[in-house]
């Protein structure tokens, strides 16, 4: 397994760039949806998603990288209904819909499988690494 070193490097937080781009696309900037509240709401939501995963990796420690996963995870199932009420007054096609809830539902999965591994790593995260000073001698 690579090390990752960035938020960036992470399969997930990719996938949930692509699903916040995808949502924009479909619905955010879609100018025939009048519907401000849901536009507003599904684009929080999906920015949440992918915003969570990379403040919860930047704080350097398992548990709250856990603790903003859960998070992400609830804005996605969050942005899951949006998606929902979206196909349900006609905002988008069968289609779409159809892509957009299996992008969905494989982000979380993942980040269901991520926190999985966290909770049963031995690592705890960088912020508890001590690095051994350069001895000159």
């Amino acid at each position: 397994m690579a090390t990752i070193n960035r938020f960036e490097d992470l399969n997930v937080w990719r996938e949930s760039r692509i699903q916040a781009q995808t949502i924009y696309l479909q619905i955010i900037s879609n100018d025939v949806i009048k519907d401000y509240p849901i536009k507003d709401q599904t684009n929080r939501s999906s920015a949440s998603v992918m915003d969570n995963i990379a403040e919860g990796f930047d704080r350097k420690g398992n548990k709250e990288f856990k603790h903003f996963l859960t998070i992400s995870l609830g804005s996605n199932s969050e942005l899951k209904s949006q998606i929902y009420r979206a196909f349900d007054r006609s905002y988008i096609d069968q289609s779409s819909f159809d892509q957009l809830i299996l992008r969905n539902e494989n982000i979380s999965k993942m980040i269901t499988g991520f926190m999985k591994y966290l909770s049963k790593t031995e690592l705890k995260g960088t912020k508890f690494l001590i690095e051994e000073p350069e001895m000159d001698y």
